[in-house]
């Protein structure tokens, strides 16, 4: 497409999608323009890839998630396309620089961290890959929330992705299904029936994935809830307008708002409603697919592979049993066994508070039909494994991660270190019942969105010196090594660097009106706010660095600006807690006329993916401190070593692959080992030691106690250093004085700006394999016993 057709396209949208001429044009129409006409681009690939899915009779999976983080899609769209070049001659052309068209775009905020920018990943890499697939999940209409800070602390108000056209999405009013919720289960026939008392419509809005080159494009189909009765009309005319409009607003309410506070009983039902929600209305969906080529429900497996983002859907076990046995006709024992066939739970967290758990009550209130079923799971768990102890449903709860792991006929950690200790710990019984069901995949994250399209600088240099092979085969990176050697390579390394350190001071003097150094180090924490992270350690950390500075404020100190960004979840008070400690901090020690030349804190408001590709290519050093045993794995990790962050972190997550990888002289480790850290535990005052132990420490909690960053408000952050000084399970106090050693190892190599730019070269020429692609290939091969559908060149 040459600029001059896509110019065309452009102005043609402008005028009969949008209904406006170019002289009245503002930036929003400009970037929906745009983006019609790259849709229209994604539209023939898109069909082209339904057309092969069914004539090959290929294996399709079905990757249900309650996050989809896809962040703005207008640029990964035309960087999957290659049409870039295309799209900035073409608004040279127009007069509007294309960085504003494209910055224009909402951040659709539709998962909260980790799990769900894994999803977008994953659904990348298979269209990439040309694998047959959709993505499953909730059009949520506000998302996770927006982020504001108010005096230091968090305040939340709703996200509004959907106030303006969402462009890449395609109605179907046509594919809807009725979802039901309590009622009675009867017997007929010896079958039982469940009639459900309430229910609601699941709409589906569908938006295609455009993969690398444009060779294959899979949907993403997210579902709305609708109610079965738009208003009740005799309400309506008698002036009862509230409780007329009463099932809509009910049924508005699963899709409204990402992770609801379930610290009420509301909260839990609102919270379960949504999971069954787009579970059943996902499964219905992929069977009526399975309905149009095959009548005989025994090759569902061969042909069909739901993979369980976490415990989220792991309804779809009884549903699926359900829909099989009660609707279909299958023996319980046939039905339960076929389901198995087809399911798959990748598991994301060792903390047993993580692993979801819903009372009986509220479950057999809800969905009464599959407490029963879950009852004969188990049953028929226990025929097969007679020595079982395990069961999901135990003391009036429904254990959701053991539901999964029975149900599933794989279940995957997401990192080396965390699939091992899945097996020691969260499963270690259902492990020694099934030694062959749990299998590693390490997490991935995609090259294309996350160096090629964040990371022009540096996508442009490795382009230069590899070609552009690499987007497709990120291990091909390891052929940056034999360059790195070179005063000429490493000097362009270092230039993309700077100029998009630069770019992030410019972004934030303008958008925060805080001053930056660029030569000053960028010590980068981001991520979802949680204790095991830690982001309690790093501020500690920098409160420590601050005293000593200003004890010797003439010393050889290495400029170092903090930066943090995340959100806590609203019910997650300690969490809280942590920002408003963190952003008094920053109060203090960013007017320190003393100190603030050497060492500034900030902390962002509102992170998402947007910020996320604003912060990684301009990060000197990347921070994954989590408690060793806690992080399943981490992807930020990898996108920070891929553009050249050294890491220091604990062994942790994939950070022990990633230290594998790019070698333990490039990476800044750090604390105990996860076994060392469960002894530590066993010394009931392991933090009271460490404090005696090291005075640094002692002194930095004492200002957290006291009133140093409380502004005369003395003892406002006393619930941090009285948490850290007893309890401190996340054994904050038992890493600090490794960590400040580490950092101090930090400063030293950083102050060495040659040595720094090796090691942060060699981060991105050794972390190839960090790539979704490499992922995708390893659940294809591994759990979905698939492939793709795209001829082999």
């Amino acid at each position: 497409m040459t600029s001059v057709e896509l110019r065309d396209s452009i102005l043609h949208h402008l005028k009969y999608s949008l209904g406006k001429d170019a002289e009245h044009a503002v930036t929003y129409d400009w970037r929906m323009a745009l983006s019609l006409a790259v849709r229209d681009r994604i539209t023939d690939p898109w069909f082209d890839a339904t057309r092969a899915s069914y004539a090959g009779q290929h294996k399709r999976v079905y990757y249900l998630s309650m996050e989809f983080l896809i962040g703005r899609l207008l640029q990964d769209a035309i960087v999957n396309l290659g049409l870039l070049e295309t799209a900035q001659s073409a608004f040279d052309e127009i007069g509007l620089p294309l960085v504003d068209v494209l910055s224009n775009e909402p951040d659709a905020a539709l998962g909260n961290g980790g799990l769900g920018r894994l999803a977008a990943c994953f659904i990348e890499s298979l269209s990439s890959l040309g694998v047959p697939a959709m993505g499953y999940g909730i059009r949520y209409e506000h998302g996770l929330f927006k982020q504001s800070f108010q005096d230091g602390k968090q305040i939340e108000a709703p996200e509004d992705w959907l106030q303006q056209t969402h462009a890449w999405e395609f109605e179907r009013p046509e594919s809807t299904y009725h979802i039901g919720f309590g009622g009675t289960v009867t017997e007929k026939n010896g079958r039982s029936i469940w009639e459900p008392e309430d229910g609601l419509i699941a709409q589906a809005f569908d938006t295609p994935v455009i993969g690398w080159k444009g060779n294959w494009a899979n949907t993403l189909r997210l579902w709305s809830a609708r109610p079965t009765q738009i208003f009740d009309l005799d309400q309506f005319n008698s002036g009862d307008y509230i409780a007329a409009s009463a099932p809509e607003t009910l049924a508005r309410t699963i899709s409204r708002v990402l992770y609801p506070d379930d610290t009420t009983p509301q909260g839990k039902e609102l919270r379960l409603k949504q999971e069954f929600f787009f579970t059943a209305a996902s499964l219905r969906d992929a069977l009526r697919r399975f309905d149009t080529e095959y009548d005989d429900l025994r090759m569902l497996p061969k042909k069909v592979a739901f993979q369980l983002n976490d415990t989220h859907p792991a309804i779809a076990g009884p549903e699926l049993v359900r829909i099989l046995c009660d609707e279909r006709g299958m023996k319980m024992e046939d039905a339960i066994t076929t389901a198995r066939g087809c399911l798959a739970y990748t598991n994301h967290t060792l903390l047993p508070e993580a692993l979801e758990r819903w009372s009986v009550d509220l479950m057999g209130r809800l969905l009464p039909r599959h407490v029963q079923i879950i009852e004969q799971i188990d049953a028929a768990h226990a025929k097969e494994k007679p020595k079982r102890t395990v069961t999901a449903l135990e003391n009036g709860e429904v254990k959701m991660g053991e539901l999964a792991f029975i149900m599933g006929h794989k279940v995957n950690g997401v990192s080396a270190l965390h699939t091992d200790l899945m097996k020691q710990t969260v499963f270690k019984d259902l492990h020694e019942l099934h030694p062959d069901r749990i299998v590693n995949q390490t997490n991935g994250v995609t090259p294309r969105r996350w160096v090629l399209g964040a990371n022009p600088r540096l996508s442009g240099l490795i382009t230069d010196v590899l070609g552009d092979g690499w987007v497709a085969d990120l291990e091909q990176l390891k052929g940056l090594e034999p360059h790195i050697d070179d005063a000429g390579f490493l000097d362009r390394f270092a230039a993309a660097k700077r100029a998009n350190k630069t770019d992030l001071v410019d972004w934030v003097k303008e958008t925060h009106d805080l001053d930056l150094d660029p030569d000053a180090m960028f010590d980068v924490q981001i991520k979802r706010m949680h204790e095991y992270k830690r982001q309690h350690l790093n501020i500690l950390e920098a409160i420590a660095l601050w005293q000593e500075i200003r004890d010797n404020p003439t010393g050889n100190w290495t400029p170092r600006v903090k930066i943090f960004g995340g959100k806590a979840a609203p019910g997650y008070v300690f969490a809280k807690e942590i920002i408003h400690l963190i952003n008094d901090v920053a109060a203090v020690l960013n007017a320190d006329p003393v100190t603030s030349k050497y060492l500034k804190v900030v902390f962002l408001p509102n992170y998402n993916v947007t910020m996320a590709e604003r912060l990684i290519p301009a990060s000197d050093l990347s921070e994954q401190i989590s408690t060793a045993g806690k992080e399943a794995s981490g992807t930020g990790n990898m996108k920070f070593a891929l553009n050249g962050a050294p890491t220091i972190g604990t062994l942790d997550g994939a950070n022990v692959e990633i230290r594998e990888h790019v070698g333990a002289e490039n990476f800044f480790l750090f604390g105990m080992t996860a076994p060392e850290v469960d002894e530590r535990r066993l010394l009931g005052d392991h933090a009271a030691q460490a404090i005696a132990a090291d005075p640094r420490l002692a002194r930095a909690l004492d200002a957290v106690r006291g009133d140093v960053f409380s502004t005369g408000d003395a003892g406002r952050h006393a619930v941090i250093a009285d948490n850290l000084s007893t309890h401190d399970y996340f054994v904050v106090c038992s890493d600090f004085t490794d960590y400040w050693r580490a950092q101090r190892e930090v400063d030293a190599v950083y102050a060495d700006q040659n040595k720094w730019m090796h090691m942060a070269a060699l981060n991105t020429a050794r972390s190839g394999w960090f790539s979704s692609d490499r992922s995708m290939r390893g659940y294809l091969a591994d759990i979905w016993n698939a492939g793709s559908a795209l001829p082999e060149k």
